[in-house]
């Protein structure tokens, strides 16, 4: 079986760094008080300014996981109690998490099966009178269509929190995905573009926002004072350490090359793989670019007759593992158990009964369980022959194992 690169972007240029934060004695600066290292240490300062002038906002709050990031987001927001938020079904837990954090309901919403990203049609089936937000997801590195959820947006007065955690270098029109947002972030664990090990950020040019998500980060409470407005916030040790910070802003310089040698190795795989019949390729729509976490590719079951399951493997078998990758989120069984439902948890603040039975979100469904490939691209370092590698398996199984319709 063959075994490719795993893509390691940590080099001297981090190891220095680490060494100097490590040599300082100073692992963090972060106090949880009413002082100037409320805000964290010089090497958190300079991340976060770094990345306020590489995507051109106003604002950039690290913290120590895109799970806290997203959790920061929805709780700036402040909304009540049993207010909905909407979201792709088809994504990470961490999002409906923030939002039952907060006691604030999830609502689910289909995804566009060419994009995998949240469906503007199902959005607008899923708004009611409590909705209060949007939360989109640029799922596989590819944006959501922020420009028609804009739309929608303004059109009920809801706020937009971009999830944009595997597009770290993707654009709409020629700006940065994450500035069509009022929250945005990324994320920095170990397996996305670029990665401090764990960490991520928040960014907005809101200041309202801002101020309540760096209140969030740090045990905020514990510097309000009686007659602020905020002073029903809660916080949290959601801080970035100094040496995590020194690595962010090392990782920072590379991104941009690093995903254009993602996109380099995906246009390799458009070329090979754009005859196999039956295979539905990632789409890139004009004026959208992609950061390609994943070669996110569907299988036309009308027209390939072989279950999906035993492509995948058969490609796993030579080595090239590709994966659903994702569950669908209503269908966990935090939210299928009907006593949690009945009596613990959040969503029954909500006066209209949520249905997350199966059938809500068919195109999400469906991909699960019958036609998704996901080719990692973000984790391997790809040559060009292990590219070529990739696409005549692929062209011997369509020729040798695939039954058509």
């Amino acid at each position: 079986m063959k075994k490719f690169k795993k893509m390691i972007t940590i080099g001297k240029e981090e190891l220095n760094v680490a060494s100097k934060v490590i040599k300082s004695g100073q692992l963090s600066y972060f106090l949880g008080e009413r002082n100037k290292d409320f805000f964290g240490g010089k090497n958190v300062k300079k991340f976060e300014k770094n990345i306020e002038n590489f995507y051109k906002v106003k604002h950039a709050i690290t913290v120590n996981s895109w799970t806290s990031g997203l959790i920061c987001a929805v709780g700036a927001l402040n909304l009540k109690p049993g207010d909905e938020i909407i979201l792709p079904t088809w994504t990470m837990t961490a999002c409906s998490a923030a939002i039952l954090h907060w006691n604030y309901i999830p609502v689910f919403a289909d995804i566009n099966t060419k994009t995998f990203n949240i469906s503007e049609t199902d959005i607008l089936k899923k708004i009611s009178k409590r909705t209060r937000a949007i939360m989109s997801v640029d799922i596989f590195g590819y944006p959501a269509n922020l420009i028609k959820i804009r739309k929608i947006a303004k059109q009920f007065n809801l706020k937009i929190i971009s999830d944009c955690a595997q597009s770290p270098y993707s654009f709409i029109k020629n700006n940065h995905a994450c500035n069509y947002a009022d929250i945005s972030g990324f994320s920095y664990n170990y397996h996305k573009h670029i990665n401090t090990g764990e960490g991520g950020v928040v960014v907005t040019n809101n200041d309202t926002y801002a101020k309540r998500i760096k209140l969030i980060r740090n045990h905020g409470e514990k510097i309000i004072k009686f007659n602020d407005k905020n002073k029903n916030i809660i916080g949290y040790n959601f801080r970035l350490g100094e040496i995590e910070a020194a690595i962010g802003i090392e990782q920072l310089k590379k991104l941009k090359k690093i995903v254009k040698k993602k996109q380099k190795a995906a246009k390799i795989l458009f070329k090979g793989l754009k005859n196999l019949k039956g295979l539905n390729l990632p789409f890139v729509e004009k004026n959208f670019t992609h950061s390609f976490y994943v070669f996110a590719m569907s299988i036309n079951t009308k027209i390939i007759k072989t279950k999906t399951q035993d492509i995948k493997k058969l490609l796993n078998t030579n080595g090239i593992k590709v994966s659903n990758r994702y569950q669908n989120l209503h269908l966990l069984p935090l939210f299928q158990n009907k006593i949690g439902y009945d009596k613990n948890f959040p969503w029954i603040l909500n006066k209209r009964k949520i249905n997350y039975k199966k059938g809500i979100c068919p195109n999400a469904e469906f991909l699960n369980d019958k036609s998704f490939i996901g080719l990692n691209l973000c984790n391997f370092d790809y040559s060009e022959s292990d590219l070529i590698y990739i696409i005549k398996c692929f062209k011997y199984i369509w020729k040798k194992k695939i039954l058509f319709y």
